[in-house]
């Protein structure tokens, strides 16, 4: 689909003082971007003058150069020669030597010097010479070989420093080289043609067998081409006699293979730089085609040539070229250049390159693929063309996807939003009076202009119901041409019927033609000159009446009406790939150079971009990662490139290997990619579509976008996700516009609580599109949807419209059932009662509608359902529907039919296990016996209470069978409060004493209530048994009350407050119950043993933080000073001991890389080659659960060792922290009693544990946080990949690690108050 346009062109004349010398060669300096010429010899002049040409690129102006280098005289050596000719010229811009080889025999250098001025010496030298004469020379690709043919039919090979390689001679035996096996490729012979055909003849038989017979037009040429690699070089001579023979030599002078015998076959020859074929011409009776002939000599296909217009091609001679890319095939007649390409296995030819004269050399640029120079007597022409899809609007409504394809005189014209017309065909075909140069289409696709050689031809586009007709010519012009010379290049048209052409007359110039749309009549024409600049600038707006050229430096110009208006917004450099886009006022000029580099403006957006195109809405690009990306359009600065990433980023999709954009159908949604052998495809990226599917809804064409998002498997969540306060408000207009009940249902089927557009389709814009205001909340339909359920709220608001109709056919119906089922959870009941009215109207329609609601829901629910609404006709209707087997369903609802109406509902409800409903049934049967056994087989005491509450008989018998239940299930507390509500307090005094420490209180409260009374005895031992259990739960403070209030022992109840460290109470009952002599015996004895503990405790406490805490500094310097080896277990100290197996093999235990804890965390994707990487020696549960428990041990020496010690510290810590309340009170009652020394000692061992403890805190947690913190700071930095997931014991190791980054809150310890009166 692509087209070749001009982006460059000059012409140069020789000048008088050359005295009319012709160009007799020409080549380039590819360092340079020069063209050096040779000038002579001649008849009259026996001299070659050696000159250079070049462009200067100005602001203004494209100015040619000329500079003769040297000049020396080249008499023919051979007196059958009259003239020598130049036969070959080559430049090497590395050593800056120019070699020429003659005709004559000669090889001539000519070193140019470094300055390039004549003047500084140029040294000429012959380096050798052939004396039988040459009759054709050509370098190798690498510059390192030159291949020649002599007179003789020898070839010679030469090297750089023109030292002799090899010499091999061509004689007539080279041509039983090959063995040819022709398969027919193309051939007549090798086609089906029918049964009666293939009876007649064997097909592997071909009809006729060329012989070589000669062309009568054959001039004798030898042509030499290499292949692009430089490994092998064809040669095209005649064997005197036989026939016309291609050899194929290697690189080392062997003969590869010779050419298969071809009637007509001339002298042309061009070997693909790819390299699978050879180009040549064979010239027939009736027509001349280009054939071509693979390696092995056997021919491929071919191609005929098109004669000009007005003559026949008997007495060209033709010659053949390929570019640097094997992309175009440069094929030269008597006065013009045909270039071709090929596309899906057919040859188009693309542009005529007239030269008025016989093209005596043309040469193409060795790296600027497009670009060449071609000389035809004195003239050179420089020219530069580029590949371009010539496409038309990409904005809706005008994307009609048209696209022009130009082959000769033939345009080739396909709107692919009508018909997807794979080429070589297409929709529509033109034919023009004399070959294409360019085509253009208006901005918004009124009108395509068609620029030909003799002139141009406006037509415009015609549409009926947004389908693409043919166009209609309007309007034509011919060029009046003062000058032969004149060339047209590029056209463009614009909206208000104005066409633009940029052409070459002695110059660049811009002639505009008006023409009137309504009689296509052209008045007159002006121009300007148009200086440096050389193609028309893409116009994406639609409305745009400007037209925009660029010039070499990358600048714009506003050329309407000629007016020269230069525009700020520019590009970094003359980029031949362009478009402009208008957004709001802001300008952005979006560009592309030949290496790939696509700019917006100045900005670089990517530098492997391979073609582009500009939808109003995005910028679509494709790359050479083999991906298409979508860039949204907003101002340059935030210009966004999505990574590849296609799997989460919907910008950014795969696509085949080396497609590139044809053109875009936003309309559609769609996108068309053309592939590298020439077939399309059209796809529909994820991108457009859900972005087309916004601007509908934002549009109200709720009718649309479900369309789309139905063809193109969209979730249709969006449709309500992305503008809910609109979907709300505009129900109606949704369903009116969907009108299609299996729609409706499958939207409503397809709603999740998932916003897909924070999730699958988040807007990758960043805001969600915000100018169309949202309705007015009178409008919405009423319901707070904050914090409710989506799908109930949008089938909510689908209900109650479908509900406001008056008439409700089927189809409203149906979708009132599904609203319902699709509810979160379902609303089984609803639907089923709607399909309950319809049974007392229509039973067809019933059973149609329990068809539908079966379908949705699964029928044994929805069965279940129908029996709880005691319908029992409706849930016959759908057992129906299932797949039970009526033997089991039919006999019950037959059963049920014959029960009373109460009996009936408990029957269902107790066979639905409805179990509450059910006891209501028999409550309202006054069947209490059958209530309370009911509720004591299913335990449904709670609800049987609320029912009975008013009947006081039966609530006592049900109160009795509530607690004996909770008794059963050891619930004593609660049993003991049913029985006390009972007044039953004997088996509410069992319940409580069985309830434990808790409920002492109750317990004996109920005990002291019982009729008749406990004996003194039995309370005694009930107060003693809780008095020892509260004891031995160390609730000291309850154990004293009750032996100071229920058993009346002093004596007892003042150790127990002096073990709860609760001594100001014992010396307060002590006096209180005029009992002072205990304060000596058992107060003071409680001091001495709380002392003891405490001092103990404390002594305890400081030894553990002494060992441990240096234990975990030591442990954490180890850590830091060789990582490698404390985890691995290794004992290196730094890189001394570490094994030299590093990278030896993979069964190392070492890690390669240099990053921390690479081995446990997997942090380094693929350089780690210890066992953890391959996650299979430890991945076992056995081996997790073995390292568990080393983990849980924490033994020395492990890397467990510090989690163990640390946590460790922090239990020490809360125990500190819990005793130091205890140790206050301790030592203000040793103040009290007098025990001062004691006192002192005991509070300053407490303290210094106290202190301990803070300084323990800040050596171990706040130094342990920054280690973490920064930990993970480089883990992050070195995480750039999927995380690992570790198993088996790899898995415990990590978390461990994990622990110990994670950020830890150290324990707290408030500071231990201190008594002054003890001094301290």
């Amino acid at each position: 689909m692509r087209n070749l346009r001009n982006i460059r062109y000059n012409a140069w004349r020789s000048a008088v003082d050359l005295n009319g010398e012709p160009i007799t060669s020409a080549c380039w300096d590819p360092a340079k971007d020069e063209v050096l010429c040779t000038f002579g010899p001649s008849a009259q002049d026996a001299q070659i003058r050696l000159a250079k040409i070049s462009e200067h690129v100005r602001a203004s102006s494209i100015d040619i150069e000329y500079q003769q280098i040297a000049l020396w005289d080249a008499p023919s050596p051979n007196p059958d020669l009259p003239v020598d000719r130049v036969v070959s010229l080559h430049y090497f811009s590395d050593t800056l030597t120019a070699c020429l080889v003659l005709e004559g025999g000669d090889i001539v250098v000519v070193q140019v010097p470094e300055s390039g001025i004549p003047q500084d010496g140029v040294h000429i030298e012959i380096m050798g010479s052939i004396d039988e004469g040459i009759t054709a020379a050509s370098w190798s690709p690498d510059e390192e070989l030159l291949a020649i043919t002599t007179k003789a039919n020898t070839v010679v090979f030469m090297s750089r420093s023109f030292d002799g390689i090899t010499d091999m001679t061509m004689t007539p035996d080279d041509l039983k080289a090959s063995k040819h096996v022709s398969v027919g490729w193309g051939k007549k012979e090798t086609q089906f043609q029918g049964r009666g055909a293939k009876a007649l003849r064997d097909p592997t038989i071909p009809e006729k067998v060329d012989q070589g017979v000669m062309s009568p037009s054959d001039d004798g040429s030898v042509v030499i081409s290499w292949r692009g690699d430089g490994a092998y070089v064809a040669i095209n001579s005649v064997e005197t006699g036989i026939r016309r023979v291609v050899r194929v030599y290697s690189r080392d002078g062997v003969l590869d293979s010779v050419s298969e015998p071809v009637d007509g076959m001339e002298g042309a020859l061009s070997w693909r730089p790819a390299g699978n074929l050879m180009a040549c011409i064979q010239r027939l009776e009736d027509r001349v085609d280009v054939i071509f002939i693979e390696r092995n000599g056997l021919r491929h296909g071919q191609f005929s040539l098109r004669p000009p217009e007005g003559r026949s091609l008997v007495e060209d001679r033709i010659w053949l070229e390929w570019n640097a890319d094997s992309t175009v095939l440069a094929v030269g007649l008597d006065d013009r250049v045909q270039l071709w390409t090929m596309g899906n296995y057919q040859w188009y030819l693309k542009q005529e390159i007239f030269t008025h004269a016989v093209p005596s050399c043309f040469s193409w640029h060795p790296e600027k693929s497009l670009r060449f120079a071609s000389v035809a007597s004195d003239r050179l022409l420089l020219g530069e063309y580029m590949f371009e899809v010539i496409r038309g609007s990409l904005t809706p409504p005008y994307d009609y996807g048209a696209v022009a394809v130009v082959d000769g005189r033939t345009l080739k014209l396909t709107p692919f939003r009508t018909a997807s017309v794979p080429p070589p065909m297409a929709l529509f075909e033109f034919q023009t009076p004399s070959p294409i140069i360019d085509v253009a289409f208006s901005p918004a696709n009124t009108f395509m202009a068609v620029l030909h050689q003799l002139g141009v031809d406006v037509h415009k586009w015609n549409v009926k119901e947004q389908r693409s007709l043919l166009p209609s010519l309007v309007g034509s012009l011919t060029f009046t041409k003062e000058n032969p010379d004149d060339l047209p290049l590029q056209v463009a048209v614009t909206e208000n019927a104005v066409v633009h052409c940029l052409g070459f007359e002695k110059g660049p110039v811009i002639q505009l033609h008006p023409f009137d749309r309504s009689t296509g009549e052209f008045s007159s024409s002006s121009s300007i000159f148009a200086g440096s600049m050389f193609g028309f600038v893409r116009l994406t707006q639609a409305g745009s009446a400007d037209v925009l050229m660029q010039d070499c430096l990358g600048r714009l110009h506003g050329v309407v009406n000629l007016e020269d208006e230069l525009y700020s917004t520019r590009l970094p450099a003359q980029l031949p790939w362009s478009e402009v886009v208008d957004l709001a006022g802001n300008v952005i000029a979006i560009g592309l150079s030949r290496n790939g580099h696509l700019y917006a403006n100045s900005r670089l957006l990517m530098k492997n971009c391979t073609s582009f195109l500009v939808t109003p809405a995005h910028l679509i690009v494709t790359t050479t990662n083999h991906m298409v990306k979508f860039i949204h359009l907003v101002n340059v600065d935030n210009l966004e490139v999505p990574p590849d990433d296609p799997e989460k980023d919907e910008r950014c999709r795969s696509i085949e290997r080396g497609a590139k954009l044809v053109t875009a159908m936003p309309t559609n949604m769609s996108l068309v990619l053309q592939m590298p052998r020439g077939n399309l495809e059209t796809i529909y990226p994820r991108a457009m579509v859900v972005a087309g599917i916004r601007q509908l809804i934002d549009a109200k064409e709720y009718g649309k976008a479900y369309a789309h998002c139905r063809t193109q498997r969209v979730d249709m969540n969006i449709l309500y996700d992305h503008r809910p306060q609109q979907f709300l408000a505009s129900v109606g207009l949704f369903l009116d516009q969907l009108d299609d009940v299996s729609y409706i249902d499958l939207f409503l089927s397809s709603l999740r609580d998932e916003d897909v557009t924070e999730t699958m389709y988040r807007d990758t814009r960043g805001v969600r599109n915000q100018e169309l205001p949202e309705p007015a909340s009178s409008e919405v339909v009423t319901g707070n949807t904050q914090g409710a359920s989506k799908v109930n709220t949008i089938c909510d608001a689908v209900l109650s419209h479908l509900q406001s109709r008056k008439d409700k056919d089927h189809g409203t119906l149906q979708n009132i059932i599904t609203a319902n089922i699709c509810k979160v959870p379902p609303a089984y009941e609803d639907g089923l009662l709607v399909i309950t009215t319809l049974l007392q109207e229509d039973e067809r329609l019933a059973e149609k509608a329990v068809e539908h609601i079966c379908f949705l829901a699964d029928v044994n629910i929805l069965y279940d359902q129908a029996l709880g609404l005691y319908h029992l006709d409706l849930a016959l209707l759908v057992a129906q529907q299932s797949q039970r087997d009526p033997r089991e369903y039919l006999p019950f609802i037959q059963n049920l039919h014959q029960l009373p109406d109460l009996r009936r509902e408990f029957a269902i409800d107790d066979h639905l296990g409805r179990h509450d409903k059910a006891l209501g049934h028999l409550q309202s049967l006054q069947a209490h016996q059958e209530a309370q056994d009911y509720t004591a087989k299913h335990a449904l005491y709670p609800t049987a209470l609320k029912l009975y509450r008013y009947d006081q008989t039966n609530l006592m018998i049900l109160t009795g069978l509530y607690a004996s239940y909770l008794e059963s299930k050891s619930r004593y507390r609660e049993a003991g409060l049913t029985y006390e509500s009972l007044h039953d307090d004997a088996a509410a005094t069992r319940c409580y004493r069985a309830a434990g420490t808790s409920c002492w209180r109750e317990c004996l409260f109920t005990a002291q209530q019982q009729e008749p009374p406990l004996s003194p005895d039995a309370l005694t031992d009930l107060a003693t048994t809780l008095a020892e259990a509260l004891y031995e739960a160390k609730d000291y403070a309850s154990a004293a009350a009750i032996h100071l209030d229920h058993l009346n022992s002093l004596e007892s109840a003042i150790p127990c407050l002096c073990k709860g460290h609760l001594f100001a109470d014992a010396m307060r009952l002590a006096v209180q119950r005029g009992r002072p002599e205990l304060l000596a015996t058992a107060v003071d004895t409680g001091l001495a043993d709380a002392l003891s503990s405490s001092t103990e405790f404390f002594a305890d406490c400081k030894a553990q933080l002494r060992a441990q805490v240096p234990r975990i500094l030591e442990l954490r310097r180890k850590a830091a000073e060789d990582p490698l080896g404390f985890y691995e277990g290794e004992r290196g100290a730094g890189g001394g001991d570490v094994p030299d197996d590093v990278s030896v093999a993979a069964s190392s235990r070492l890690s390669t890389s240099a990053s921390l804890f690479t081995r446990y965390t997997g942090k380094g994707g693929g350089g780690s080659v210890g066992t953890a990487g391959t996650g299979v020696s430890r991945a076992t549960s056995k081996n997790r659960k073995r390292e568990e428990k080393k983990r849980a041990r924490g033994r020395k020496g492990t890397v467990y060792e510090e989690e163990y010690l640390v946590n460790s510290v922090r239990r020490l810590v809360d125990r500190v922290e819990a005793a130091r309340p205890d140790a206050q009170r301790l030592v203000a009652a040793l103040a009290r009693r007098a025990m001062h020394e004691r006192a002192r000692a005991l509070e300053a061992l407490a303290a210094d544990v106290v202190d301990t403890c803070t300084a323990s805190i800040r050596q171990v947690f706040l130094s342990a946080t920054t280690t973490a913190a920064a930990a993970a700071d480089d883990a992050e930095l070195r995480d750039s990949d999927e995380p690992w997931r570790p198993m088996g014991a790899d898995a415990v190791l990590a978390e461990n690690l994990e622990a110990a980054w994670r950020k830890q809150e150290p324990p707290v310890i408030s500071r231990l108050e201190r008594l002054s009166l003890l001094g301290s």
